[in-house]
């Protein structure tokens, strides 16, 4: 593996040295290819990228002739028509190999079903079915909302069982070109529910694998719902990755091209707008960046207005409550526990139909307790979170959350918070 890592640290270098000869900065070139300052950074520090189209617009725009970035040069007419970017020469998958094991390693045990999706989310060969082929548009898209339901519903187990055979049918059948736009749509919104439950795992290094996938089928689809839905999933990533300001402006330019006239959108339209404006919200302020994150807030209070959508599928699960709940989620990354709580508290008596959802209250209650020094308080938080979704307290952001709420108790007066700490296989 180390050679493989030296062969993407090496296009890295050669893309960086040809930056510096033309007398460039990072965000020149990444600002004329119409992509983000830290898409380039990665690439140059021997990150890469999945999408052979990047590094071919990298090498067009600084001159650098194809072969030294392990791509195939495009073959004449004559012999058809280049090839297909998931079916690169081994040079270019070796480079893909070197950025993925480069990336951060998931903080969970890795196992045969993690492996699996990751698998599945690697370019190359359309991989074989799991489910015997690809099946007809109206299948798959009943089968990709049946997958957004699981990880609203906190299902991960089972999703990430499902996703691998998901995504091969979906990519068997974006081959077919009569419904290419729409078969990419469905296959982007399947990367996008990887991405969000890799996240959910702490697997950010190959979520970075799934958001890029995402965002290139987001493209090729044409339908500016789904291209927002997954730079909402993009702005996920950066923030988990404390490029928090680099998300905000991301959140804050594709808004900025969706905003508006939303008394004529379609409910669809509505949500994905909503749910894009509340990752700013989350990107803002786990910034500190208060101005920004009002701002958020505010633009999809106005869209909230107009749509009003509390089910666990694919779109709508955009709405007052939703809105609600990232402004609790605000106040406790600024420490304002007590604002957190205020706003908590009403949403605590109202019923909220989508399971991720309630347990996401709890735990952003019992991040505000902790703040406060009120354990106990805390504790019965957390295990309200669990009834609500028992798998989406055991992922690491909870279980960090729990680690120090055991650690404040050092004279252990909760004997109840640390069995529960041990039950969810914290370290002591």
């Amino acid at each position: 593996m180390a050679d493989v890592k030296t062969e993407a640290e090496k296009i890295g270098e050669t893309i960086k040295h040809a930056r510096q000869r033309a007398g460039r900065s990072q965000t020149n070139v990444a600002t004329a290819l119409g992509y983000h300052q830290s898409k380039l950074s990665r690439l140059e520090s021997g990150r890469g990228t999945e999408d052979t189209r990047v590094l071919r617009a990298v090498a067009a725009e600084l001159g650098i002739p194809l072969h030294i970035l392990g791509l195939s040069d495009p073959a004449p007419s004559a012999a058809g028509p280049p090839d297909d970017p998931e079916t690169e020469d081994m040079r270019r998958r070796t480079f893909l190999a070197a950025s993925i094991a480069s990336l951060t390693a998931p903080t969970t045990p890795a196992t045969a079903t993690h492996d699996d999706l990751v698998r599945a989310l690697l370019p190359g060969p359309r991989p074989i079915s799991g489910q015997g082929g690809a099946s007809d548009t109206s299948s798959l898209e009943t089968r990709v909302a049946a997958a957004r339901r699981l990880f609203c519903t906190c299902d991960y187990a089972e999703l990430e069982t499902t996703l691998p055979s998901l995504l091969a049918d979906l990519r068997e059948a974006a081959g077919d070109h009569r419904n290419e736009a729409e078969m990419a749509g469905l296959l982007a919104t399947a990367y996008q529910t990887s991405t969000s439950l890799l996240l959910k795992q702490g697997d950010h290094g190959n979520a970075w694998l799934a958001v890029g996938r995402a965002l290139a089928e987001a493209e090729r689809s044409g339908d500016p719902v789904v291209l927002a839905s997954s730079v909402r999933v993009h702005a996920h990533v950066l923030t988990r990755e404390k490029h928090t300001t680099q998300a905000v402006t991301l959140v804050r330019h594709t808004a900025g091209q969706l905003a508006g006239s939303y008394e004529r959108r379609s409910p669809r339209y509505l949500a994905a707008v909503g749910l894009l404006l509340l990752r700013g919200v989350t990107a803002a302020s786990t910034a500190g960046d208060r101005a920004a994150t009002r701002e958020f807030l505010d633009e999809a209070q106005d869209v909230a207005r107009y749509v009003a959508l509390d089910r666990p599928d694919a779109w709508a699960n955009f709405s007052p409550t939703n809105l609600a709940l990232h402004a609790v989620s605000a106040a406790v990354a600024f420490g304002d526990a007590g604002i957190a709580l205020n706003t908590a508290a009403p949403l605590m008596r109202r019923h909220i139909p989508v399971p991720e959802r309630r347990a996401a209250l709890w735990v952003e209650a019992a991040r505000a307790y902790n703040q406060q020094g009120r354990l106990a308080e805390g504790y019965q938080a957390l295990r309200i979170a669990e009834t609500c979704a028992a798998q989406d307290v055991r992922r690491p952001a909870v279980r960090d959350l729990v680690a120090d709420m055991a650690a404040r108790d050092r004279r252990r007066t909760l004997p109840e918070l640390h069995h529960f700490s041990r039950r969810l296989g914290v370290p002591a």
